[in-house]
């Protein structure tokens, strides 16, 4: 357990510096915050739906009223380009709009038909605490995926953020107290990874939602198989796009470059592979590889730069191995690095790379990368389009490109995939469930359907004939 002497250091890929330290919260911190929220719970259990709206709603206004404070440290934390930072304060208000608007039908009871004499119904209870643990990559996003509903539902939260991203931790609870959330109700905690076990062992604790690694879901896997809680774990992905015959070939473009190097490729449903049909295999890898080449790396606190530095060096390390060894077994590399002028900003300022030649033995056609670089294969027809976006260990999401909305259904309902889109990619819609199969994890958050996992089914048999 970590004492109160640890502290946790935010390195900033912009310029490599210490940003902020805090200190790690200890064994008696821990046992306080969760004593308190099984108290709070039980009144908040209690608390009508419609007043917990109120107060999340008011949470909305709190939030958004610091847009610029937190746009500059989020970009400080994990490098997203000042330009683009404003768009996840804005995208977390309208997630939450939209649970809000949510909740009273996926809460409501559940009636069942008419028997004489007989009441019965299904309510739908709260689990009590939610361990949240989100990633740094889209770290308020991620957080309110489960937050929010949680609480809407009548749970308690105890949030560990990334160890990168700690402030959006601390300004999450202070948009919740200024919304007038009962103390208690929403709590965070700065841990280690061994504190961050035993939080999970603690029986206060009655559901862990987790975002992360494949690796680290299964350590959080293990650790709470020793307790019958439920899960969410959300574990990344290796997406891929179909650029059908019938494409508009400029929009998929358009569209495909910025799902691939928005955020530096570091998005769970980020686009890391795409299948083209060979009709338009040269015309698309050309338009994909000018419009690349039009991004600005740099400091992503100008607002000139589309590009900023990846946010761990780990990472960088991981995406030049994926793009060494496709080079070595023959992929073919189309983007000058010389262009970028990335070597002389810092160790984690990665410029984009687009590699064509490549097939699926190679590392950055199978393996999640995670960082800027994409591979493009020329593929015969929607059979071998099919077949190559199945061969994948994970299963988040998949796009396909085309002017035919029923053979996209067609192709979609044969793909392993927890999402299917048309003509749009990286995008997450509140009122439709995220879900992945396969390596990408387990459970489900958003759209009504999230709410489930966060409540448990109450059965009422009343009978009201005794004799």
């Amino acid at each position: 357990m970590a004492g109160s002497n640890q502290r946790l250091k935010v390195i900033s890929p912009i310029d490599e510096n210490v940003y902020i330290e805090r200190p790690f919260h200890d064994g008696k911190d821990i046992d306080n915050m969760l004593t308190k929220a099984v108290k709070i719970q039980k009144e908040w259990k209690h608390t009508g739906l419609q007043d917990r709206k109120i107060v999340v709603t008011k949470f909305v206004d709190a939030f958004t009223s610091k847009l610029e404070a937190i746009s500059e440290e989020l970009s400080w934390q994990m490098g997203r380009p000042i330009r683009y930072a404003p768009g996840e304060v804005r995208g977390t208000a309208e997630r939450t709009l939209g649970m809000i608007r949510l909740a009273d039908n996926a809460l409501k009871d559940i009636h069942i038909d008419k028997k004489d004499g007989f009441n019965r119904f299904i309510q739908r209870e709260p689990l009590g605490i939610v361990f949240v643990v989100p990633a740094w990559n889209y770290p308020y996003l991620i957080a309110v995926n489960t937050v929010v509903p949680a609480l809407l539902a009548g749970n308690a939260i105890v949030l560990k953020h990334s160890t990168q991203t700690p402030l959006c931790a601390e300004r999450l609870k202070q948009a919740f107290d200024k919304a007038g959330l009962p103390d208690g109700l929403f709590q965070f905690l700065h841990l280690t990874h061994e504190s961050t076990a035993e939080v999970v062992r603690d029986n206060r604790i009655d559901f862990v939602a987790f975002t992360g690694s494949v690796s680290g879901g299964h350590v959080i896997q293990r650790i709470a198989s020793e307790r019958f809680i439920g899960l969410g774990l959300e574990l990344g992905g290796k997406d891929p796009a179909y650029v059908r015959a019938d494409a508009n070939i400029d929009f998929a473009i358009e569209n495909l470059v910025d799902g691939a190097f928005f955020n530096s490729g570091q998005s769970c449903c980020g686009i890391e592979r795409i299948y083209v049909h060979e009709d338009h295999f040269s015309s698309f890898v050309d338009g994909f590889v000018d419009l690349t080449n039009q991004y600005i790396l740099g400091n992503p606190t100008d607002e000139k730069i589309t590009l900023g530095p990846m946010t761990k060096l780990s990472g960088v390390r991981l995406v030049k191995s994926h793009i060494d060894q496709a080079v070595s077994s023959g992929a073919k590399p189309l983007l000058d690095w010389n262009h970028f002028n990335g070597q002389s900003l810092g160790p984690h300022y990665l410029p984009p790379q687009v590699l064509i030649n490549v097939n699926h033995s190679m590392n950055v056609m199978m393996d999640e990368s995670f960082g800027p670089v994409v591979g493009i294969m020329p593929v015969k027809n929607d059979g071998e389009a099919l077949q190559l976006m199945n061969d994948s260990p994970y299963g988040l999401t998949a796009s396909v490109w085309t002017e035919n909305e029923d053979e996209a259904i067609q192709i979609a309902n044969n793909i392993e995939t927890g999402t299917c889109f048309m003509n749009r990619c990286d995008y997450l819609d509140p009122y439709l469930s995220w879900a992945g199969i396969k390596d990408s994890g387990r459970g489900c958050s958003l759209s009504q359907v999230g709410f489930e996992q966060l409540t448990r089914p109450k059965s009422y048999h009343l009978r009201n004939k005794t004799h």
